[in-house]
């Protein structure tokens, strides 16, 4: 445990400050929860209306207790808060779990008193846990200094969240199933000690070899990543994310600014520092029972057993999308089956062995399988059937997992007639899932953290280009007060990094865009040139294709008029003209600036409809290698770049070679808000890549 963090969870002694002998009161139970379990520290309540507490001396005031104290359990009013932190600091205290509410939760006259109560925790040495917290459980330690309705019992699971109501109902569901922790902990409002700081710590604790929890947000994404990064080579994490709905993103001027949003940010983050996302507490359950209880797999392939065919085809459907894979048996395990099952049974994955399997053909099946060295893992389904010996079964199945080094998952479905079997899986630590998809999804999860801790720590991905050039033309935009830079402006900082542009002029007449044309030869695209008007194609300000200079003289006007009828207040300098790009296919590549990540970089479909499909990628910047391969095959539509229905491939280096600018780009410059570059057309192979149109947003100087 790391050593500012360590009195916690291991207090030689504790002070808890607002003691009650009512029972109902927070006071009483936190007493009884410290005082009432296997905690071996000194104790000291503090109430002046009491003499004695629970058996023990009470105390008055914190001034007047006989010694000293590690950690102080506060649960007093707000406003008396900072001046007992300083008597506490005085006493050698030097952590604080604050249970009492009424701070920044409440407004800014409660988010001045947390200040205050931090100011003074600091200046006397103190950490703080909370405020408006449940408190946290040691059961190593034999600590529990919440006042949770019961402790749990000893895990290997860590176990933080934002939510302390979430805490008390997690604690009620692991009870009823046997689930033990190592540490259970509520953060509450984050004043000082947060996820960063438990995560780390628990990612040192040799009791804990599971982190998992509930997270609203942090405020220390880099510091977050950095954390979770080191940790995840060592142990899984699991975390539950809320606020994931449209209502939480942020308004945007950028195509990628308004796909973004903070989700995207922390999928992004998640997938980057290995740490896994459940979608639900059933889910997170799921990856933490298994993880907790059972081996990490080899590898990817998975053997499926079953009673019943049915369910077998599920679990083998439930496959896609995954990074499991069905195992393929050797000719060897094939014939141990043969002659251990009946003839209509199917030996190969999925392994049905019909409906009147007994105990003993589940376990002669399960030797075969496990004894394979192509099988990474074995599912086990059962389903209650007339001859079906569910608690035999489940014994066998406890007695493979006890002399074989690979993962079991079962998923005994039902509930009444299998609930026997099930609590000797859960006594036997087998997880069992009530259903075939959620068993073959925690085993993909634990192959996906088995080979992400065997892959090496990513290094940034290396990208050159004139930086000192790129300062002065941002630099001169900024002077000028220009914080919307798109059109020509934008094109001339892209060229610059070192993306190739189509040839392109403005014209602020028509005979200028007619020189202009004649100069590139047709066709030619059209666009209005205006710092007002962002997307150009929403307002008609775009034609492409022109053939002759008939053509352009009818697109000229044509764009004038649409913008004077859609954005009538809009300054419009003239029309550009652009060489035209043909036959390549339209990508999107951008950032925005997260607000607890930095710099969050898009890759995907690009064009007129990126909005409206979202067929993108984000990452966090700088990019790694591996990142960059994962974000341009991960979007649905890759087959486009690899060549689709006959269609040659495309420039697929040149696109990587765009994602390592721009990603070295927003790293390097603080002062980059939001980018496009879209449409990004990317041509045949070895012909590379042009940047049609960009777009940047930058904050003032």
């Amino acid at each position: 445990m790391k050593a500012s963090l360590e009195h916690f969870f291991k207090p030689r002694a504790v002070a808890v400050i607002g003691a009650s002998r009512v029972p109902g009161k927070v006071g009483f139970d936190l007493m009884r929860n410290v005082t009432g379990g296997d905690y071996r520290g000194r104790v000291y309540p503090v109430n002046p209306k009491a003499k004695e507490l629970f058996g023990l001396k009470c105390y008055p005031g914190v001034r007047e207790i006989e010694g000293e104290f590690d950690l102080a359990v506060v649960m007093i009013p707000p406003r008396q808060i900072p001046g007992t932190l300083v008597e506490c600091g005085a006493k050698g205290a030097d952590a604080a779990i604050i249970i009492s509410a009424g701070f920044k939760e409440v407004g800014p006259e409660g988010a001045g008193i947390e200040r205050e109560m931090l100011a003074a925790a600091k200046g006397a040495g103190i950490r703080l846990l909370g405020p408006n917290c449940l408190g946290l459980i040691d059961t190593y330690s034999g600590l529990n200094a919440s006042f949770a309705a019961g402790t749990p019992g000893k895990g290997s699971i860590g176990f933080v969240s934002q939510s302390g109501a979430l805490c008390t109902a997690i604690l009620d569901w692991s009870f009823a199933r046997g689930m033990g922790f190592s540490k259970f902990i509520s953060l509450g409002n984050k004043a000082d000690v947060d996820e960063v700081d438990v995560l780390d710590a628990l990612g040192d604790d040799a009791e804990t070899s599971v982190i998992i929890g509930y997270l609203e947000g942090t405020s220390r994404g880099r510091a977050f990543m950095e954390t979770a990064l080191r940790v995840t080579k060592s142990k899984p994490v699991v975390l539950i994310k809320s606020g994931v709905s449209e209502a939480g993103a942020k308004a945007a001027s950028s195509h990628t600014g308004s796909m973004a949003g903070s989700d995207a940010a922390y999928d992004a983050a998640f997938r980057q520092c290995g740490v896994i996302r459940a979608e639900t507490v059933e889910e997170l359950f799921d990856y933490a029972s298994a993880f907790a209880y059972q081996p990490l797999p080899e590898g990817e392939r998975v053997a499926i057993l079953t009673n019943a065919g049915g369910p077998g085809i599920m679990a083998t459907d439930s496959l896609r999308g995954t990074c499991a894979q069905m195992a393929v048996f050797s000719p060897e395990t094939v014939a141990r089956l043969k002659e251990a099952l009946p003839p209509t049974a199917a030996v190969y994955n999925p392994v049905d062995i019909i409906g009147d399997a007994r105990a003993d053909r589940y376990s002669s099946a399960i030797e075969a399988l496990l004894s394979d060295p192509g099988v990474h893992g074995l599912v086990i389904l059962l389903t209650p059937q007339g001859m079906t010996q569910i608690e035999e079964t489940a014994k066998n199945i406890a007695y493979a997992a006890l002399t074989h080094s690979k993962p079991l998952l079962a998923a005994f479905m039902g509930e009444d007639m299998v609930g026997s079997g099930i609590h000797i899986l859960n006594k036997n630590r087998i997880p069992n899932y009530g259903f075939p998809e959620r068993a073959v999804a925690v085993f993909s999860r634990m192959a996906e953290h088995a080979f992400w801790r065997k892959k090496a720590a990513p290094a940034p991905a290396k990208a050159r280009y004139p930086k000192k050039e790129i300062a002065g033309m941002l630099g001169e935009f900024r002077r000028k007060g220009t914080t919307a830079i798109s059109g020509e402006k934008a094109l001339r900082i892209v060229k610059a990094l070192g993306i190739r542009v189509p040839e392109y002029s403005v014209g602020e007449n028509l005979d200028e865009a007619k020189a202009a044309a004649g100069r590139f030869g047709y066709p030619v695209v059209m666009k209005v040139s205006s710092p007002d008007i962002s997307h150009k194609s929403d307002v008609g300000g775009v034609a492409v294709g022109i053939a002759d200079e008939e053509r352009l003289e009818e697109a000229y006007h044509r764009i004038l008029f649409n913008c004077r009828k859609y954005v009538p207040n809009a300054v419009v300098q003239g029309v550009e003209i652009h060489e035209m790009v043909r036959g390549g296919k339209e990508l999107i590549c951008g950032m925005t600036r997260d607000a607890q990540f930095g710099p969050l970089v898009v890759f995907g479909l690009g064009g007129i409809y990126v909005e409206i499909l979202k067929d993108v990628c984000f990452r966090v910047a700088p990019l790694s290698e591996d990142d960059i391969e994962q974000m341009i095959y991960g979007i649905k539509s890759a087959a486009l770049l690899t060549g689709a229905r006959g269609e040659p491939p495309k420039d697929v280096a040149a696109v990587r070679e765009t994602l390592r600018l721009i990603s070295s780009l927003a790293v390097d410059f603080d002062e980059i808000v939001e980018m496009d570059v879209n449409p990004l057309m990317v041509l045949e192979e070895g012909k590379g890549v042009y940047a049609i149109d960009a777009r940047f947003s930058v904050m003032p100087s």
